[in-house]
């Protein structure tokens, strides 16, 4: 899990210690060149944004649309864009969600992906809390008329990407989860069309809402809402499809986690004496509750040692075997699946339900970006406890794009030995600050 990317070069600029600064005066002059020659390779990256954002505008060509929104993504996921983002974040915003409302199935897919790039860009805050407030209408109708796969796919991942970081309160996130459910089990009603979704897009559904639930205390949801969604889930372990079942038993692993089922049945405080009648109606909720644990658990039991039939795939086949073998020592013995990946140098681990979860959702949202954001990307430094050595390094960085890398390509160039000498200078300041200082730890964390 986690193959190591390759990184791109760093350079460090204008230290402020007299006493280890470069006194050469060629040094200063190639300082100075290399600076601007960083100064006038930036504006590219932008110019080629503003040059998309811009074929947004395009009416009458769809495919101009989709290969800018397209390039938006490219370059969102590959690196963090926030000068871009404090300049055109409302206009990047509402002309994705105008894709979204008039645009194709494949149009609609890249808007909500670019959606949910811009939210994990900005992180926490008013401009994520404005990104969900303009969403979720447009998402919410798009979806009730939606048909197709990749565009009902694209939309939920965009929902529960824009909730888990904009949502201010419980209520926020539980909307989006009812959102996503409606698609599974609707409540059929004179304005609710009935449909048959994909095995791919309910395990994309349920992957979702449970992304969203890793958020929430139990107690805080709809009674009505989890007792259902608790039995709707338990059904989904017996359908044919094994991503389904694997997204089915993710879930209802990470109900148990949070301890949601006995608080459910727990009697709500205030309630004083009991009567015969609640008394009656409480025990048997304890009983409807033990049947479904019993069931789980068989069910658990059953998939985790299933046999290859015809024509089934052996990865499909053991990704199901070892994420049900988990559960089933989760269930039995209190213990959740314990995992770590390299992040560049560094190790990112998980301990948690929860926390696999939301790594997997979003391991799979970013795909080739995953590693850089996990790299730069603060917002998801908070998500996980995880802090990348190099952020410990004292003094500004700057992450070399290639047009960059290509200017300091020849080693007979001023730039190239002026950026030689800093980087050396980074070396030999940074050589006192390494004995024991930087160590990423996560025995604090909870478990």
């Amino acid at each position: 899990m986690g193959k190591r990317s390759s990184q791109r070069k760093k350079v460090t600029l204008g230290d402020s210690d007299d006493d280890d600064s470069l006194s050469s005066s060629s040094t200063s002059r190639s300082e100075v060149m290399l600076s601007q020659g960083i100064e006038d390779v930036q504006p590219d990256k932008e110019s080629s944004l503003d040059q998309a954002l811009d074929a947004l505008y395009e009416k009458r060509m769809a495919t101009t649309r989709e290969r800018a929104l397209s390039s938006i993504i490219e370059a969102f996921s590959s690196s963090l864009q926030h000068l871009f983002v404090e300049k055109k974040f409302a206009t990047l915003l509402h002309q994705c969600l105008n894709s979204i409302k008039r645009g194709s199935a494949k149009e609609t897919s890249l808007a909500s992906h670019a959606i949910g790039l811009l939210a994990l860009t900005v992180g926490h805050g008013e401009n994520a809390h404005e990104i969900l407030d303009e969403s979720v209408l447009p998402i919410s109708q798009a979806l009730k008329s939606s048909f197709e796969s990749s565009k009902v796919s694209g939309l939920v991942e965009c929902l529960a990407i824009v909730t888990f970081i904009g949502a201010n309160d419980p209520e926020e996130t539980e909307r989006s989860m009812q959102i996503m459910w409606q698609l599974l089990h609707p409540k059929l009603g004179s304005n609710v069309v009935s449909r048959k979704l994909s095995a791919d897009v309910i395990a994309v559904v349920v992957s979702a809402w449970s992304f969203l639930l890793t958020t929430m205390d139990g107690w805080k949801l709809n009674p009505k809402n989890w007792q259902e969604s608790i039995s709707y889930l338990s059904n989904m372990l017996d359908k044919d499809d094994r991503s389904v079942r694997i997204a089915a038993g993710e879930a209802l692993a990470l109900i148990f986690e949070v301890g949601s089922l006995e608080k459910f049945f727990v009697e709500p405080k205030g309630l004083g004496d009991n009567s015969i009648h609640e008394e009656n109606t409480q025990r048997g909720g304890l009983a409807h509750l033990q049947g479904l644990k019993g069931k789980f658990l068989n069910q658990v039991r059953n998939l985790s040692t299933e046999a290859g039939g015809k024509g089934s795939v052996k990865k499909d086949l053991n990704s199901q075997r070892n994420l049900f073998r988990d559960v089933l020592e989760f269930l039995e013995g209190g213990y959740c699946p314990e995992t770590s990946m390299k992040i560049g140098g560094d190790s990112l681990s998980t301990s948690k339900w929860s926390q696999l979860i939301q790594l997997n959702f979003l391991k799979r949202f970013l795909g080739g970006g995953f590693v850089k954001h996990m790299q730069e990307n603060e917002f998801l430094h908070e998500v996980f406890d995880f802090t990348p050595k190099r952020k410990h390094l004292s003094g500004s960085e700057h992450h070399l794009s290639s047009g960059e890398k290509r200017m300091y390509k020849s080693p007979n160039s001023v730039v190239n030995k002026a950026r030689t000498q800093l980087l050396n200078k980074q070396r030999m300041l940074s050589q006192g600050r390494n004995a024991g200082h930087y160590a990423v730890g996560f025995g604090d964390e909870e478990p």
